[in-house]
């Protein structure tokens, strides 16, 4: 398999993530969504190909919203065998018994996270466009650091631009792998998995899409195909 942030437990890790092919599809949820609809809207996605993980990201939820979005979304993901990941809270992550967090630098500081989903479970970091809160991550022991915003994105409100040499710089010198989020679409996202992306991000680009979420993932993976293949093999 090609590798994903810690996969959960019937996926099993490559020892070298970096020895593992290519560059995949990381989907984050709409900020809010009405639950049955989108349960199907993400069934016709995880259809269209290729998919790493699904981020739970719903801003402004009651805990009792994310938990009841958690249990009707992690059956979807485990078919598909997809992660399943809750934004920001990691109490409601180890509580839903998801595959894992991703936390920003506002929320709980990594040390907390990590005993609060467990050894096994993927807890990914937001580095923004910081070499420095990357390597802070990565030595604590984040599955992932996440960096961006590299495009304009109407889903959220970036406190950041990043330039893809960060993530060329950041795939040549550590092994952790990185998440490329912020306005990625298919039409752009190529200089990103160029240079170095272990994964790239997205939400609205795919549940926005006019052919449907299917049609996205299918023309997400294209393209990530087309600009993995065309790069230099590694040795």
């Amino acid at each position: 398999m090609t590798h994903t942030p810690r996969p959960h437990a019937n996926t099993p890790r490559p020892a070298d993530a970096r020895d593992a092919p290519g560059c995949r599809l990381y989907l984050i949820t709409p900020p809010a969504f009405d639950l049955a609809p989108f349960a199907d809207r993400l069934r016709a996605a995880l259809a269209g190909g290729d998919v790493a993980c699904l981020q739970l990201r719903l801003k402004g939820a009651s805990d009792a919203e994310v938990l009841a979005a958690a249990a009707a979304l992690t059956p979807i993901c485990r078919e598909h065998d997809v992660a399943f990941l809750v934004n920001d809270r990691p109490d409601l992550a180890a509580a839903a018994g998801a595959d894992g967090v991703h936390i920003g630098q506002d929320d709980a500081p990594y040390a907390a996270a990590r005993a609060t989903v467990g050894t096994g479970a993927i807890v990914g970091v937001t580095c923004h466009d910081s070499r420095h809160l990357a390597m802070i991550a990565a030595d604590a022991g984040a599955d992932y650091v996440a960096f961006g915003a590299f495009f304009p994105t109407a889903t959220k409100d970036p406190k950041t631009t990043a330039e893809p040499a960060l993530l060329a710089w950041w795939s040549a010198i550590v092994e952790v792998p990185c998440v490329a989020i912020g306005g990625i679409t298919p039409a752009n996202c190529a200089p990103l998995v160029a240079a170095g992306a272990d994964f790239v991000a997205a939400s609205a680009a795919v549940w926005t899409d006019p052919g449907g979420p299917g049609a996205a993932v299918a023309a997400f993976n294209r393209a990530i195909a087309a600009a993995r293949d065309s790069q230099p093999q590694r040795s």
